[in-house]
């Protein structure tokens, strides 16, 4: 197995809400991926002491641990344990109940020498390539389906569509949620490397239309992942006043790309 992660901030004034992991299994036949995306909160507060940062550190961790040490766990039931952890390190001090209680997007594989698990949850994206160059796009896309008359706002997003039925969904404090993950699982024989990015590396395709899916594949195995940063880093720049590519809420993201040759 090779892998490769980059992880880079939107910014050097703000601290990196991405989380990104990779573990390797003892007997050396299988490994797994975590990617995180922790949802920048709106000036008006979250009801936690804790920064998103904070919160993603302690996901991921729980994540990762959870996800290489509980083989036969199904990856939904991981997601909800450590959700279940992360929540117990601040229920006593913090409002966890408020709908902009730290959060996140969620990527998570594992495989092993017979089988793949995936587990999508939100606007984090995974990709698949097969040992014929077929990708696959693993994709949550409720969020971008919520009607554009409930993105008027972050107050009205909160109350109508956020962690809601009939909206999108984020990991926060509830457990729950882990349940309303997109998962899955194919044959390790059909997948010969991955990837896993958060929305700000996947605006190479979402917003700046630079190549589908499987094109955004072929440049980051060719070119690897910090080459696909530092082209949205481009594009964003050229494109400060967001003029021609409407729909980004900040000129430059949090960005992260994990890349796996299975």
């Amino acid at each position: 197995m090779r892998t490769e992660v980059v992880c880079e901030p939107g910014t050097r004034t703000r601290p990196n809400e991405d989380f990104a992991s990779v573990g390797t299994s003892a007997c050396g036949q299988g490994g797994s991926l975590v990617v995180l995306d922790g949802v920048t909160p709106p000036k008006g507060g979250t009801g936690c002491l804790h920064s998103v940062p904070w919160y993603t550190a302690r996901l991921g961790g729980a994540l990762t641990e959870l996800t290489v040490s509980l083989l036969d766990v199904p990856l939904a039931e991981t997601l909800s344990r450590a959700l279940t952890r992360t929540a117990e390190y601040h229920a006593d001090t913090c409002d966890l109940s408020h709908p902009r209680t730290p959060q996140a997007t969620v990527v998570v594989a594992r495989w092993d020498a017979e089988t793949l698990e995936y587990l999508v949850l939100s606007d984090s994206a995974l990709l698949l390539e097969s040992p014929d160059g077929t990708v696959t796009a693993v994709l949550d896309d409720r969020l971008d389906r919520v009607p554009r008359h409930l993105r008027v706002s972050d107050d009205v997003l909160d109350a109508a569509a956020r962690n809601k039925e009939g909206g999108f969904f984020t990991a926060a404090a509830d457990p729950a949620v882990a349940a309303r993950a997109v998962t899955g699982t194919v044959a390790r024989s059909h997948v010969s490397a991955l990837a896993a990015l958060t929305d700000g590396a996947t605006r190479w395709t979402e917003k700046f239309h630079e190549g589908d899916w499987t094109d955004l594949f072929t440049y980051v195995r060719k070119l690897g992942p910090r080459a696909l940063i530092e082209r949205v880093r481009e594009l964003e720049r050229a494109d400060a006043e967001e003029r021609r590519h409407l729909g980004r809420g900040k000129t430059h993201d949090d960005a992260t790309v994990v890349y796996a040759e299975l």
